[in-house]
């Protein structure tokens, strides 16, 4: 980023270090700065072009104006990552939940073939064992990991060495199908194994198994959603599934879920986009006060993608309450949908750096 100063027009200086930048053949951003008066420093920035690095982007360092657009200038240039492209194309799936909850079933109901040892006796899979698997709608890797057991039951340490390569799996994986028992219902347990893919930011499929099991009438899945969303209530961004890994029930369409919560994990969104619906939230419904204080909100830019994480610009970091930080991920998820994926958003005072 060459940053140049638009009160004092294109110097000599200028000119020396725009001449090294060229050869140097890197991407170059452009910036002009204190241009203050944001609408009327056109005919300003005309003489910038001179300097032949392309569009000179004008900023205002002092009231925080034009940076979102040179965020987005620079992550442009950033090289792609060329890189185990082919390893990039498969998305990886981590099966979750307590033991005997059916996922080495539904590794073998999607592999057709026995890859996996299934058996009534808990525990039978001690280690994570990855399985590829590539269909019409995408290429998988699966990985079988062993039940989270209560601790009060981990006695074993071949058991605790299963407990560890599980919490490794969910943090290589993509998304993680976290699986309940429908003949059991949540339990304290299956929150506790979800609350560590919600934790590591992963994409989140909730997959009700053993469904073949229930009896069913009218208002059997709704009221099982509502019982499940009330139990795991900070999983309400997650989609839910009724399956039987036995029949292979509905198995079919998980594929399609898995692709669009694996691809809303990793969405980015333009600064731009970002603080169009950020400028719309805050007209409906204006930041908090108090003592008198109000939470002045400057814009909003995109950190990191895998969870979608977003840094939010403000005059004081104690007045953005938990309840505004929550609505305003709600817009987020309104706009944009972000089905299936946790969202971050970090705080940062004017002046403050984005780590």
């Amino acid at each position: 980023m060459f940053l140049t100063d638009i009160t004092k027009g294109v110097t000599e200086v200028d000119k020396d270090i725009a001449l090294m930048l060229k050869k140097s053949g890197k991407p170059i951003v452009l910036v002009c700065n204190k241009a203050d008066n944001y609408g009327q420093t056109s005919n300003d920035i005309y003489e910038f072009y001179n300097l032949g690095l392309g569009d000179p982007y004008p900023l205002s360092a002092t009231n925080a104006i034009g940076i979102g657009d040179i965020l987005d200038a620079i992550f442009d240039n950033f090289p792609e990552d060329n890189e185990e492209v082919e390893d990039d194309e498969k998305i990886k799936v981590a099966l979750i939940g307590k033991p005997n909850v059916g996922k080495s079933s539904l590794i073998n109901k999607i592999l057709g073939e026995e890859r996996v040892i299934v058996s009534d006796v808990a525990g039978t899979t001690r280690d994570a064992i990855d399985s590829y698997f590539e269909n019409e709608f995408g290429k998988y890797v699966f990985i079988d990991t062993a039940g989270i057991r209560r601790k009060s039951k981990v006695n074993e340490s071949i058991e605790k060495f299963s407990v560890m390569r599980t919490l490794l799996a969910i943090e290589r994986a993509d998304v993680c199908l976290m699986m309940i028992d429908a003949t059991e219902g949540v339990t304290d347990q299956d929150a506790k194994i979800a609350g560590e893919a919600h934790e590591a930011g992963k994409g989140i499929i909730l997959v009700v198994n053993k469904w073949d099991e229930i009896e069913k009438d009218t208002y059997t899945i709704e009221t099982f959603k509502k019982d499940v969303y009330n139990k795991l209530s900070y999983l309400t961004y997650a989609p839910i599934i009724f399956i039987s890994a036995k029949t292979g029930q509905r198995v079919n369409k998980l594929y399609e879920m898995i692709n669009q919560v694996a691809s809303q994990n990793a969405l980015r969104v333009s600064t731009s986009m970002l603080n169009q619906v950020l400028n719309e939230a805050i007209a409906i419904v204006q930041p908090p006060t108090d003592k008198g204080k109000r939470l002045k909100i400057y814009y909003m830019t995109q950190g990191s993608t895998k969870p979608p994480t977003f840094v939010v610009f403000v005059n004081n970091k104690e007045l953005f309450h938990f309840s505004y930080e929550r609505y305003l991920i709600n817009c987020l998820r309104k706009e944009f949908g972000l089905i299936g994926t946790p969202i971050r958003m970090i705080v940062r005072e004017k002046g403050e750096k984005v780590v």
